[in-house]
């Protein structure tokens, strides 16, 4: 990709990851301190429902930027060998979108999941603060080191994040060239584009909150327990229905945030993508 080009997706994900987070950043706690393992009441209730948003605010803009570079960058890359390899232009799309999201996912984990561990826990209200509980890992005062303190829950995090990703990105797409169509343009509007991305987030959302309440579970978790011990334990302790916890305020959230995400970032983009062709006239 040129300089220009790859500037576009870094500068249009990191306003969308921005804007979405501080905007859901309450609804996460919501979902967060439900999964927790004591309950909502027991882990704050309705109290400080922005507790914890400093380490969001600090990770979401890069990492919203190194995925939407990633993605961009793959599917560019991608998408011209599997369409020699694959019959259907349909099915070449679709596979080259997921294996774009996927790997893209894995290189914002890299900021996200340090971040997730520390916001999760001060909304849980294991610390008062994202300083309080940032000091905590890298003080290392658990003991077992300070890398895989912030990186607790990778594992399951990119579990997670690939099927999310998986389902939603191929939907979206796909939803947006058919919008594209019925209005015989490049491009869908720019609210029905946002709609498309909040019809695909609520469908990968609800497909994946399992792993979302396995993943919350690992980096809330005193100890440093494997992710089978983990998932066994809930299932055991809890029942099936435990693995549900959060199921709607994370559906309304990803859903309501889909829009607002691949909104803003759409937008953005074709407003710079504007911008740049305009100067280079």
């Amino acid at each position: 990709m040129e300089q220009h080009a790859m500037a576009i997706p870094m500068i249009s994900g990191g306003l969308a990851g921005t804007v979405t987070d501080l905007v859901f950043f309450p609804v996460d706690t919501i979902k967060t301190r439900l999964q927790a393992k004591e309950g909502f009441l027991a882990n704050g209730g309705w109290r400080g429902m922005y507790r914890g948003i400093g380490s969001t605010i600090v990770a979401s803009a890069p990492g919203a930027s190194l995925f939407f570079v990633t993605y961009e960058s793959m599917n560019a890359y991608l998408y011209p060998l599997l369409k020699s390899h694959i019959a259907s232009d349909e099915g070449a799309r679709g596979v080259t979108h997921m294996l774009a999201a996927s790997l893209g996912e894995i290189a914002a984990c890299s900021v996200r999941v340090p971040s997730e561990v520390v916001k999760q826990r001060a909304q849980a209200n294991k610390f008062k603060s994202s300083k309080e509980a940032l000091l905590y890992i890298l003080k290392d005062q658990s003991g077992e080191g300070i890398r895989r303190g912030l990186y607790r829950g990778w594992t399951s995090t990119i579990i997670r994040e690939i099927p999310f990703t998986a389902i939603q990105f191929p939907v979206y797409e796909w939803l947006k060239r058919k919008v594209a169509s019925y209005y015989n343009a490049a491009q869908p509007p720019v609210l029905l584009g946002a709609a498309c991305g909040s019809a695909a987030g609520a469908l990968a959302a609800a497909c994946t909150t399992p792993l979302d309440v396995i993943k919350t579970r690992l980096m809330l978790s005193e100890s440093r327990d494997s992710l089978l011990h983990i998932t066994a334990s809930i299932w055991k302790q809890e029942g099936p229905l435990a693995f549900l916890r959060g199921l709607g305020p994370r559906v309304m959230w990803i859903s309501a945030g889909g829009a607002i995400f691949l909104g803003v970032y759409d937008y953005a983009k074709r407003t710079l993508t504007s911008f740049v062709q305009t100067k280079s006239e």
